[in-house]
């Protein structure tokens, strides 16, 4: 009892940053769909018109690390210094038709990677801007992973929350945001072990699991996958890592609110919609390799009705996937996606994808 009384007092203080006023949207001038949904955002969470940045630069996924520094970087640094933002502003939104990736020049799939998801990196620009060098390749910690505790501000933190509003289709990204402003504190976690006991994925998943409200888990340690769950307001498992799991969805009832996290490598590699057909397969049958991997889509978890999700533009490796022991008890307690998604993140300037509103959070 103790415990929950601490919790429930410390609630207010770790929401005491969430305003709109916090958050920068980014628009690419070059996307329809990204200034569509720029636009949608900011009239549902009354974002300032100060608070708009536009950016010009072509919509594909994929962009070459010079422009990114060119296009991206340096015109969004340039607006936060000319509108003296860079203090006030906690949460970066960038939308649907901005760039998600950069793909490695050196130590491909390896921790020396110098490639990287257009999120993570832009977390770093706060200490860019503060005139910090970071050198690449490979990725840098987060200083907000692990901070069950602590109110995300700076200079305390020195980095932006970057999220992303993005989706096979604008339709499903503004369901996503309708989704968020209805959040509320219900539902079931959904928590499914891989049938191997001796993975630290598994620990983690466990450890999420005690954290929680004995009541509102759903959790299993067999082969079986959990499917046609009702009520799910946040999920977590092994995606199409877990041998066992043999289709692309679960057919589950996501609540308003409700977030995935899953242990993949590639599930934050597109945005685009895969044919109705397609189910997810093997590296070896490249036959059932949809954009460069046959694993799980981040995506696919926004399609079928959730609020938000994690994913990984490129391999992350098990150390740096998002950490449900961190991420579903931090968003259960009353902290906002992007704080409960980055407490959970081990490193920056590497593959993590965050998808969904910032500010969303269960009341």
């Amino acid at each position: 009892m103790v415990g929950r009384c601490l919790l429930c007092l410390a609630v207010p203080f770790l929401l005491a940053a969430q305003t709109p006023q916090q958050v920068l949207v980014v628009t690419n001038k070059q996307s329809p769909e990204s200034r569509q949904i720029a636009d949608y955002y900011a009239r549902a969470r009354s974002i300032p018109q100060a608070n708009r940045c536009t950016i010009d630069v072509s919509p594909d996924e994929s962009i070459a690390r010079p422009d990114y520094e060119a296009q991206i970087e340096a015109p969004i640094a340039a607006f936060l210094k000319a509108r003296r933002l860079t203090e006030q502003i906690l949460y970066i939104v960038l939308t649907k038709g901005v760039p998600l990736k950069m793909w490695p020049t050196t130590g491909a799939n390896t921790l020396d990677s110098d490639g990287s998801s257009v999120d993570s990196e832009l977390t770093l620009l706060y200490r860019r801007m503060r005139g910090e060098k970071l050198a690449l390749p490979g990725a840098i910690a987060n200083p907000f992973f692990r901070q069950r505790d602590a109110p995300f501000r700076h200079p305390l933190f020195p980095m932006y929350l970057v999220t992303r509003l993005d989706a096979y289709t604008v339709a499903e990204v503004k369901g996503m945001v309708d989704k968020s402003l209805a959040a509320h504190n219900t539902g079931q976690f959904v928590i499914d072990l891989r049938a191997d006991e001796s993975t630290p994925g598994n620990q983690w998943l466990r450890d999420a699991a005690l954290l929680l409200p004995k009541d509102r888990v759903v959790m299993d340690s067999t082969a079986k996958i959990l499917s046609d769950i009702k009520n799910v307001i946040a999920y977590a498992s092994w995606g199409s890592n877990d041998s066992d799991r043999k289709h692309r969805f679960l057919h589950n009832q996501w609540l308003p609110g409700a977030i995935a996290t899953e242990f993949v490598s590639t599930d934050g590699r597109t945005f685009h919609q895969p044919p109705d057909s397609w189910e997810i397969g093997t590296w070896g049958d490249k036959k059932a390799w949809f954009e460069g991997a046959p694993q799980t889509l981040a995506a696919d978890y926004i399609h079928e009705g959730a609020s938000g999700a994690s994913g990984q533009a490129l391999e992350p490796f098990l150390t740096g996937c998002p950490r449900p022991d961190f991420i579903l008890p931090a968003y259960y307690s009353g902290r906002n996606l992007a704080e409960s998604f980055y407490m959970g993140i081990p490193a920056l300037s590497w593959m993590n994808v965050v998808v969904g509103d910032p500010l969303m959070r269960l009341q």
